[in-house]
This record gives structure tokens, C-alpha cells and sequence, in this order.
């Protein structure tokens, strides 16, 4: 509710202190990197088993890209299927009781620049410098102004659409287990018995609907978004020719 929490601090400049946000993503992305070792290990010519898995969803995530983006920008389905994945698991993290990664706007916001990033250099690349500073001010000049600040918003709208989502699932399911909590408290505070009253009866069923939608629904979902949105924004900085891959 109020932030992540300081977990630690690394005794080097002073103190740099690493918040559970910074401690989730690194026990997350070393159970990516245990899960992609164990599927891709002693493969076989004829798929069988975890390999049909893992070449399936590898297939999956570049028909994806190509269908998307075009087939000149194959090379982005790793990072596409990485930024996927992390945060579906940050999302999901908080299944296991561990705070969402995607619940920080420095998490969403970091993704969020790199989309940013990737767009300009792309549009460098397929346009030039001069390509590139000329799309700012088409198709008349004076809409400078206005193409700057639609650049600066596409990162800024990406990073809190995604955050104010799942930040705004878990202080809504964090509320409903204290109102529910309290409201069991008054309810059973009548009954004699210690053991019965202090039993949080109306906070079973409730939640778990609501961690159904939260927790499953809008995790798959911001994650498709923000893949969606960088591979989109991606591809329109380019060209014909490059989404061909010619």
C-alpha cells in the first residue's frame, strides 16, 4: 500500500538500498532462466516431451512477432517473449505472496523507456538522422510541439496504464480483506465462543474472485498490451521495406 519495502542495503556509496521490487525481479528472472535451461536441455532432432512445450510456444511467439510487426523484425522475439514473461510472472508473484513487480511504476516505466528507445533507434535506422528529425515536423511545421509530446507520451501513457492496473487490483483486494476481516469481527463478536468469533469468515470466497481477475485476468492481459503497444509502436517507426525484410 505504501510502496515496496527496503529489504536491504548494499554498504557501498553511502548505502544503496534494494527495495522488494529490485529482490522479486531477480528471484523471478533466475526461475525464467531455470525454467529456459531445464526445457532447452538435451534436445532431440524428434521433439518429445518438454521440448514439444518449448518449441511450441517458441513458434507461437514468432508468428506472433511476424504477424505483427513483419518478418524483418524477427530479431525482437526474444525480447518481445522476455518483457512477455516477466510480467506475467511479476504480475503472478503475488499469488505467492511476494509484492508485484508491475505494482512499481519504476518496473513499468524502465520497460516503457526501452520501448521508447528501440522506436527512435529504429527510426533511425530505416530513415536516417535526417528521416528522423524530419518526422517531427510533418506534416507542417508548426506541429512540432505536438508530434514531441506525442512521443514523450507514448512511454509515460505504457508505463502507467500498466502500473495503475495491477497497483490498483492490489490496494482494491488489500481493502476488501480488512473490510471483510472487520466486518467478520463484528459479525461473530456476538458469539461467546473466542475460537468461532475470531474466525475471518467473509473473507473466504470474495477474494479469491477478486484474485481471479486481478491476479489472472489483468496480468495475461497488461502483458499482452505492453508487448502489443511496443511491438506496434516498434514497426510504424520503420519502414515497408524493413517490416519485409528487404
Amino acid at each position: 500500500m505504501n510502496g515496496p519495502k527496503i529489504m536491504f542495503e548494499i554498504p557501498i556509496f553511502g548505502g544503496i538500498p534494494v527495495t522488494e521490487t529490485v529482490t522479486n525481479s531477480w528471484i523471478i528472472m533466475a526461475v525464467i532462466v531455470l525454467v529456459c535451461i531445464w526445457l532447452s536441455h538435451d534436445l532431440k532432432k524428434v521433439p518429445t516431451g518438454k521440448q514439444v512445450i518449448a518449441e511450441k510456444l517458441v513458434g507461437m511467439l514468432y508468428n506472433m512477432v511476424e504477424s505483427t510487426m513483419g518478418r524483418g523484425y524477427l530479431s525482437f522475439a526474444p525480447y518481445i517473449g522476455a518483457l512477455f514473461t516477466l510480467s506475467i510472472l511479476g504480475s503472478l508473484s503475488s499469488l505467492l505472496g511476494m509484492r508485484p513487480l508491475t505494482a512499481d511504476l519504476s518496473t513499468t516505466l524502465g520497460w516503457a523507456l526501452m520501448t521508447f528507445v528501440m522506436v527512435q533507434a529504429n527510426n533511425i535506422r530505416c530513415n536516417g538522422v535526417k528521416g528522423w528529425l524530419k518526422g517531427f515536423v510533418e506534416p507542417v511545421p508548426f506541429l512540432l510541439p505536438i508530434n514531441l509530446v506525442g512521443e514523450i507520451a507514448n512511454p509515460i501513457s505504457m508505463s502507467f496504464r500498466h502500473f495503475g492496473n495491477i497497483a490498483a487490483g492490489m490496494v482494491i483486494t488489500s481493502l476488501m480483506y480488512g473490510a471483510l476481516a472487520s466486518l467478520s469481527a463484528f459479525v461473530l463478536g456476538w458469539i461467546p465462543n473466542a475460537f468461532i468469533s475470531s474466525i475471518p469468515i467473509f473473507q473466504l470466497g470474495v477474494p479469491a474472485i477478486l484474485s481471479i481477475y486481478f491476479d489472472l485476468f489483468t496480468s495475461f492481459l497488461q502483458a499482452y498490451i505492453i508487448c502489443m503497444l511496443t511491438m506496434v509502436f516498434v514497426s510504424s517507426a520503420g519502414s515497408e521495406e524493413a517490416a519485409r525484410g528487404v
